[in-house]
């Protein structure tokens, strides 16, 4: 007769996708599939593919939080990136006006202009308290004095004061827009056209050729591509704020980690002395905890059917 505990290990190893399986389904996400797309191209239920994403997303920010830090960056340039919980701003309730995950969401970014690598993230609003929680965690991770490039959004001037202070070489790149040329029923899906840019430095003796936030701008186009729930005009778009920051967690693992970049030919994680090789989607899997078998209660008798 088999134990009780065997028994439920067996069930839980039967009920459990595979390595290779849920590597596949990884692969699926970053590739820019929503979740319902990945859970019908991979025959598997929608919350499989959901828990999987929870448990990989806290374990791929838990790892980055931990393991970006002491960076020898030399030039930096951030961005914010915007999108949407749940539904658009002006869709939401009164009683949920100001209630952060609801409707507008912003994603601040950072990346190296040297090796692609983004230091840190971080998902809020587009105000001041989110550009100070932003800005602080970038200026801790970093060991020397750095070239940062910020647009002319007001919030990162008391930030970076705050964080940096007068050790940081910072200059903001304001973009002049014009009026857009599309038609009126366009207007709200087509960017306004730049009609040019000034430059204003802010403190220290940054570079002038190197003033610039054209690669954080194209990553904002990755992201877009590669994360579903960034893309417009869909009905892809997050649900729950949890589920968002576990997506882009998963998004900057890969992107850090395991895609090799084209130009460095390295993966921007190598190229920036975090990691020695390409990383595959094992061994983002394996950043997950193992769980336990859980313990089946005690077998209970049904009461015995009397039938006519």
């Amino acid at each position: 007769m088999l134990d009780l505990n065997l028994v439920s290990s067996i069930m839980f190893s039967m009920n459990r996708l595979s390595p290779k399986q849920r590597a596949q389904i990884l692969s699926m996400l970053v590739e820019g599939n929503s979740l319902r797309a990945t859970a019908r191209m991979a025959d598997v239920s929608r919350n499989t593919v959901d828990k999987l994403l929870q448990d990989v997303g806290t374990a791929c920010a838990e790892y980055q939080d931990a393991h970006l830090r002491g960076l020898a960056c030399r030039r930096i340039q951030c961005d914010e990136i915007w999108s949407f919980v749940g539904m658009k701003q002006k869709n939401v309730p009164e009683e949920l006006r100001g209630t952060f995950g609801y409707g507008d969401v912003y994603t601040w970014t950072a990346i190296d202009a040297d090796t692609k690598l983004i230091p840190c993230w971080h998902v809020g609003t587009r105000g001041a308290e989110s550009a100070r929680e932003f800005i602080t965690d970038l200026a801790e991770r970093l060991t020397s004095r750095v070239q940062l490039t910020t647009d002319g959004h007001k919030a990162y001037l008391e930030a970076v004061e705050e964080a940096f202070g007068a050790d940081v070489d910072y200059a903001m790149l304001i973009k002049i827009y014009g009026k857009s040329k599309a038609k009126d029923d366009e207007i709200r899906y087509s960017p306004a056209e730049c009609t040019g840019t000034k430059v204003q430095v802010v403190s220290g003796d940054p570079d002038a050729d190197h003033i610039s936030t054209s690669y954080v701008e194209r990553q904002n186009l990755t992201m877009r591509t590669n994360i579903k729930r960034f893309t417009r005009l869909t009905n892809a778009f997050s649900k729950k704020v949890e589920n968002h920051m576990h997506a882009i967690s998963l998004h900057f693992m890969y992107y850090n980690f395991c895609r090799i970049h084209q130009t460095l030919r390295v993966t921007p994680a190598m190229e920036a002395g975090v990691s020695d090789h390409v990383w595959s989607m094992e061994d983002v899997l394996a950043l997950v905890p193992e769980e336990p078998p859980k313990k089946r209660g005690p077998y209970k008798k049904r009461d015995q059917e009397i039938s006519n």
